[in-house]
This record gives C-alpha cells, structure tokens and sequence, in this order.
C-alpha cells in the first residue's frame, strides 16, 4: 500500500494542539511534525491523530 497525502489545504488549517504552530508533514514517517512542541502526531489509515497523548516526543529518535 503506497503512503498516503495529506490534502495540502487540510495542512493549512490544521496547527499543534498544544503550541498552536504549523505543522510539516513527513511523508516517510506518516506523521505531523511539531518542531515547536517537539511532538510527532500519527498518521492512521489518512487520519491525522490530533492528540498530544497520541504522539511521539521528538526526542525519542535522538536518544541511544
């Protein structure tokens, strides 16, 4: 199954719950990146996961 878009215009309106900033969309990892909060919100069957508790801390990946 390829990656799914994300519809350019949904990317537009939509912002981090917890800062309010924009939002980036990584293809690769089908999630919503927050450089602001530092969060990676999840991308589920083209639904994006707009919950802080759903998403990942961007440190994660830094860490080991």
């Amino acid at each position: 199954m390829p990656d799914s878009e994300i519809d350019p215009k949904l990317l537009e309106i939509l912002v981090c719950p917890l800062t309010k900033g924009p939002l980036r969309f990584d293809r690769q990892a089908q999630e919503l990146i927050s450089d602001q909060a530092g969060l990676a919100y999840p991308i589920r069957d083209g639904i994006p996961i707009m919950l802080v508790d759903e998403a990942r801390s961007l440190d994660e990946a830094s860490e080991g």
